[in-house]
């Protein structure tokens, strides 16, 4: 090997975390998360007044103690599970040819510090890989936005490739599949819940190809190069496919989206009222997955896992489960080293 030959850098992205559970680090995280344009998509001014006056004032002290339920011994799952699938991929790419980094979107260890650590290696290429499953202009366009501001600053640009989705990647399904079947070992299910992370229904209608979105089921039941991009559309995909992988019958599986903020319409159905619904038919046993989330985090943990189970059994339901994030399983790692050897 020619010890002068330069290594191709690779840089892994999630969304962030606060440093800490303490109120104001929480609001600091808020306050960049959400003044972000593709997150909270209306003109800056109002944005500002928004977020600064109003959410990240009110909202972080309960963020906080949200966060305190989630927080272990080594800080936030969110950034040390990203922190393990770093060193694990590392441990199976050639150290002679990649050159590994991680990131988070908002907060630490910033995108800026992640591509300086590459473009100090003189890398000659550079792979982004958003660790976001379905592609969406709030999670990973906002990481292209952050990385190319970053690297215009350069005088010399390496060539950037950004990997934009993994729905149908084969491990990374047959990751979310050996978790189900883990779970599933456990007790019989009446259903199969998927819930996503919810995007406003305007973000959808924007990317819209030739009109052909109708946010229904009718467009989003079939995956084409009109909706490929379409965060709905995907995220009904990665249910159908992950079910395939399971055998699961197509009435025990049910898709839907949760995180709503504000008083705008949302993508749905909402997770709270499929809740309500299934239990009125007499739903006893659910199992949950979070397909929008490959490391556990307040809205996979918490979210999914506390608050939706509680309002499921104050429904009337008996057993709710949640199937644990891909984190840095073996499977989910040899996904991430195929979608880097690939690009």
């Amino acid at each position: 090997m020619n010890k002068n030959k330069a290594k191709t850098g690779v840089l892994l992205v999630n969304l962030g975390t606060p440093d800490s559970t303490a109120t104001g680090d929480v609001r600091k995280y808020l306050r960049e998360f959400l003044m972000d344009g593709r997150v909270i998509d209306i003109p800056l001014i109002p944005r500002w007044m928004l977020v600064n006056l109003i959410i990240a004032p009110f909202r972080s002290p309960k963020s906080a103690k949200e966060y305190r339920k989630l927080w272990t011994e080594r800080g936030s799952p969110l950034l040390f599970h990203t922190e393990d699938l770093r060193d694990k991929l590392k441990a199976k790419l050639d150290p002679s040819h990649y050159q590994v980094e991680m990131a988070m979107r908002y907060q630490s260890p910033s995108i800026a510090t992640g591509l300086k650590a590459l473009n100090d290696a003189n890398v000659k290429k550079i792979i982004v890989l958003p660790l976001f499953p379905q592609y969406a202009s709030a999670t990973n366009g906002s990481v292209v936005d952050k990385v190319m501001e970053e690297a215009r600053k350069w005088q010399i640009i390496p060539s950037i490739t950004f990997i934009n989705n993994f729905v149908d990647e084969p491990f990374f399904l047959e990751a979310w599949a050996e978790l189900g079947r883990e779970m599933m070992k456990k007790d019989e299910y009446d259903l199969y819940l998927f819930s996503y992370h919810g995007l406003p229904e305007r973000q959808i209608k924007k990317g819209s190809v030739d009109g052909y979105c109708q946010l229904s089921d009718k467009c989003c039941a079939n995956y084409t190069k009109k909706n490929q991009f379409c965060y709905r559309a995907q995220c009904f995909l990665t249910t159908r496919l992950i079910a395939e992988r399971l055998g699961l019958p197509g009435e025990k599986v049910k898709t839907c989206f949760q995180s709503r903020l504000g008083n705008d319409p949302w993508i749905k159905p909402y997770t709270e009222e499929v809740i309500e619904e299934v239990t009125s038919k007499g739903i006893k046993k659910v199992l949950a997955f979070s397909p929008a989330f490959v490391a556990d985090c307040l809205e996979t943990t918490v979210e999914v896992g506390e608050e939706y189970k509680e309002k499921f059994e104050e429904c009337g339901g008996e057993v709710w489960n949640l199937v644990p994030s891909l984190n840095s399983r073996d499977t989910w790692v040899d996904c991430v080293k195929a979608l880097v050897e690939k690009h």
